[in-house]
C-alpha cells in the first residue's frame, strides 16, 4: 500500500517542479496545475505516512531513511501554509525538485517500510526526531525564501522586460520571512537537540559526527538571528548566510552515516 502511494506523491511533486519551472518562463496555466500537484502530492504523502503509522506500534520514522521521508512531508507542508499564493509560485522552484529528489533518497534506502522496532522510546523519538526535523524543514523554507531574495534582487538590478511579467514578493517581504521562519525554527531545533543532549548523557553515549554537525547548524541559525537582531544584518548578507546554514542541514540529513538511527 505504501508503494502505491508513494508514486502518486512522487509524480505530482516532480509534476509541480516542472510546473513552476514553466511559470518562471510564461506565468499562467502551468504555475496553477504546479500548484494543484503540490497539493494533490501533499495528500498522497500524507496518506502514505498515516499507512505507515497504522502499520506499526510506534513511531515508524525512526530511522535514516524514515526520517527523511517525514522531513519531506514537513518541508511542503510548510511551504503549503502560504507558498502556493501566486506571488510565491516561484518559490517552489527551490522546494519541490529538493523534495521529489529527496523522497526518491527516502525510498532507496527503504524509507517506504516501517522498519524493525527502535530501541528508543516512542516518546524520545517524538520529541528529538519531531522537533528537529521539524527545525530543519523551517531552515530549508528560509534558505528558499533567501535564495528568491538574491535571484529578484538581481532580476530587479538587470531590469529585464519579464519584471512586470512574472510576479514575485517584495524583497523586504521575503528578508522579512525568512526572518520570521528561522525565529520559529531556532527554539525548535533547541529544544530537540535538548532532548537528545539529556538521552546522550544518560546513556553514557559518545558524542558521533552527526550530533558535532548538529550543534554546529545551531550555532549558524543562531548567528543569522543575532546578527539580524543586534547587528542589523539583512538582505543579501543575511540571505547568503541563510544559504549556508541549508548546507549545514543537507549534511546533517544526507552526508553523514545512518549509524546515528540504529
Amino acid at each position: 500500500m505504501a508503494e502505491l502511494l508513494f508514486w502518486p506523491a512522487l509524480l505530482l511533486y516532480g509534476e509541480a517542479a516542472v510546473g513552476y519551472l514553466g511559470e518562471a518562463r510564461r506565468p499562467g496555466a502551468l504555475g496553477r496545475a504546479a500548484t494543484w500537484g503540490v497539493r494533490l502530492g501533499w495528500l498522497a504523502q500524507t496518506a502514505l505516512l498515516a499507512v505507515q503509522a497504522a502499520r506499526r506500534d510506534g513511531f515508524p520514522w525512526g530511522t535514516w531513511a524514515g526520517s527523511l521521508d517525514l522531513f519531506v512531508w514537513l518541508v511542503v507542508s510548510a511551504y503549503l501554509i502560504w507558498g502556493c499564493r501566486r506571488p510565491y509560485r516561484l518559490l517552489g522552484l527551490a522546494v519541490m525538485p529538493l523534495a521529489a529528489v529527496l523522497l526518491v533518497v527516502a525510498r532507496a534506502g527503504g524509507g517506504m517500510a516501517t522498519g524493525e522496532a527502535s530501541h528508543y522510546s516512542n516518546l524520545f523519538l517524538v520529541l528529538h526526531v519531531g522537533l528537529v526535523l521539524a527545525a530543519f524543514a523551517g531552515f530549508t523554507l528560509a534558505a528558499a525564501l533567501s535564495a528568491l531574495y538574491v535571484w529578484q534582487e538581481r532580476r530587479l538590478k538587470v531590469r529585464p522586460a519579464s519584471v512586470l511579467r512574472l510576479r514575485a514578493p517584495a524583497l523586504a517581504t521575503l528578508d522579512a520571512l525568512a526572518l520570521r521562519t528561522v525565529a520559529w525554527s531556532l527554539p525548535a531545533l533547541t529544544l530537540g537537540i535538548a532532548v537528545g543532549a539529556a538521552r546522550l548523557v544518560s546513556s553514557h553515549d559518545r558524542v558521533d559526527a552527526l550530533v558535532a554537525v548538529t550543534a554546529l547548524t545551531w550555532v549558524v541559525w543562531a548567528a543569522y538571528l543575532l546578527l539580524r537582531w543586534r547587528a542589523g544584518w539583512s538582505g543579501r548578507r543575511a540571505a547568503y548566510l541563510a544559504l549556508a546554514g541549508f548546507l549545514l542541514v543537507i549534511v546533517v540529513r544526507l552526508a553523514l552515516p545512518a549509524s546515528h538511527f540504529s
